[in-house]
């Protein structure tokens, strides 16, 4: 009975097929990128808190868009790096249901934040002199709370959909656990769960591509009516980076969602999730990072501090002699 409790709570998740000489390699490049992530995207959190002239509604989005990264890239990379060396892949149903409900969360909010922050550039160019009196900091936290909240519901049920089947399969077609992965563990019919997974694809999608491309067309219009080069120029650097990360951010949705229709590409398919929620976190850390003047000030001087270290060392000891470095090794000391 025991046994037959253990066989049915326990699934096995299918692994990448990477040769046992590049796994090692693959653990290390993986985990350093993981480490990248969270640092970089967890500094950004902490740097704009710490610094009151960052108080503002725009980099307020970029720390949900930050911990909504680490959020995404710690559900996913870990597990993906114990499963690298390990021969055996399990997982226990109900941390299987779990991982399917954060993945979703994680790719939801995304999308949702994303429109927030479309909105807030639009609000931004489009009526600069009421943005102080739009974007305050109440309508920040609701938006934040409606992106969230939102997302939460949506994904509640999609997943509460996949838990109400009785399962007749144990092995999981993937690295990781997501809704797919839970539905087709069983023998029921799973119409229900398609027409709502379809239902939902296209709200969240729809109105995500729909909000982002009519903000921009709007600020658009507003920026070839204008003839300040200085506030097309703030817009066309803000809008930019804005747009790139939406841009992948979708592409990287629709390919995985193409290839879960092809069977054949499943080994694709699991190299291009992986891919999302460790190459997205990272891109995202950079562009968004590079973009808050004080991060750019911080680099700079420290690139500066080196070039200027180096420059006073090699002053201090040119290498004429050994006798000379051995000298100047104990000054430095």
């Amino acid at each position: 009975m025991e046994n037959q409790s253990f066989s049915e709570d326990v699934l096995i998740l299918e692994g990448l097929k990477v040769s046992p000489q590049f796994s090692v390699p693959a653990f290390v490049l993986l985990l350093l990128v993981y480490i990248f992530i969270v640092v970089s995207n967890m500094g950004l959190v902490v740097l704009i808190f710490r610094n009151r002239s960052l108080h503002q509604p725009m980099y307020l989005l970029f720390c949900n868009m930050s911990i909504n990264d680490v959020f995404g890239a710690t559900i996913i990379v870990p597990h993906v790096l114990r499963d690298l060396l390990a021969s055996e892949r399990y997982i226990y149903y109900i941390d299987c249901a779990l991982q399917a409900f954060c993945v979703h969360l994680h790719a939801s909010v995304s999308h949702t934040v994303l429109m927030i922050m479309a909105f807030d550039r639009y609000a931004a160019i489009c009526n600069p002199l009421r943005y102080a009196s739009i974007m305050t900091t109440r309508m920040v936290v609701n938006l934040t709370a409606a992106a969230w909240g939102t997302a939460l519901v949506l994904v509640g049920i999609l997943v509460g959909l996949s838990v109400r089947l009785s399962r007749c399969r144990r092995l999981v077609f993937n690295l990781f656990c997501d809704n797919a992965s839970l539905f087709s563990l069983s023998c029921e019919s799973v119409l229900i769960n398609n027409i709502y997974g379809l239902g939902y694809t296209v709200v969240l999608l729809g109105s995500s591509l729909g909000s982002v491309v009519l903000t921009y067309l709007r600020i658009a219009m507003v920026c070839l009516s204008s003839r300040n080069k200085a506030l097309n120029s703030k817009a066309l650097q803000t809008c930019a980076t804005h747009l790139a990360v939406y841009v992948i951010l979708v592409v990287s949705a629709f390919l995985i969602v193409i290839m879960h229709r092809f069977p054949q590409l499943s080994n694709h398919r699991k190299v291009a999730a992986v891919l999302g929620h460790v190459a997205l976190p990272a891109l995202n850390a950079i562009i968004y990072g590079l973009q808050i003047k004080e991060v750019r000030q911080k680099i700079t001087a420290f690139w500066e501090a080196r070039k200027l270290e180096s420059y006073r060392m090699t002053k201090l000891c040119p290498p004429e002699s050994e006798l000379q470095n051995r000298n100047c090794q104990v000054y430095r000391v």
